[in-house]
This record gives structure tokens, sequence and C-alpha cells, in this order.
């Protein structure tokens, strides 16, 4: 199975590329959070001080769309990616 991630701003500065894309076994469930962390494991304490505030959960400015539908409207953080999903990592938008 597929996933493509792709990252925004300051990510794409932290990783080094505008996105990703990463293969997992079809055996096991794979959700954002997993995704997450399989990206800290990566990318190490840049990446993870970024999106993770100390109690271990996504930090709430940053907003995670699944084929352009955002996680909160879904199951949030366990929500189940399938085959060719597309995650992307968004960081707050201003305006004015």
């Amino acid at each position: 199975m597929e996933i493509k991630v792709r990252f925004f701003t300051n990510l794409r500065e932290i990783v080094g590329n505008r996105e990703e894309i990463l293969t997992f076994a079809q055996a096991k469930p794979v959700t954002i959070n997993f995704v997450l962390k399989v990206l800290s494991e990566k990318y190490g304490s840049r990446f993870t001080d970024y999106l993770f505030a100390s109690a271990g959960e996504p930090k709430n400015f940053l907003q995670f769309l699944v084929n352009g539908t955002s996680a909160s409207t879904l199951d949030g953080f366990e929500t189940s990616l399938k085959d060719g999903d597309v995650l992307a990592i968004l960081p707050p938008v201003g305006g004015g």
C-alpha cells in the first residue's frame, strides 16, 4: 500500500521535499497517527518538535487533510488510510 504525504512551508523545509510516498504492508492498518509516527522516526526531533505538542498529540494549529477532506470530519488521527490516499499536513492559514 502506498500513501502520499504532502508537506507545506516549514515542514517542507524540515524534510527537504514537498511530498513523499510511503509504502506499507497490506496486513497492517495504517492510520494518520501511524503515518505521523513513521515520519517522526524518519525525520527526527526537528520534525517531531514542529508537529507534536509535549503530550504527544499533534499540535492543534496544524490541519490534516485526507484526499482534500479534513481529518477532523473523518475519524481524526485514527482515520484509516487506503492505497493511493494523499495526506496533506497544512500550517495555519492567516489573512487579513
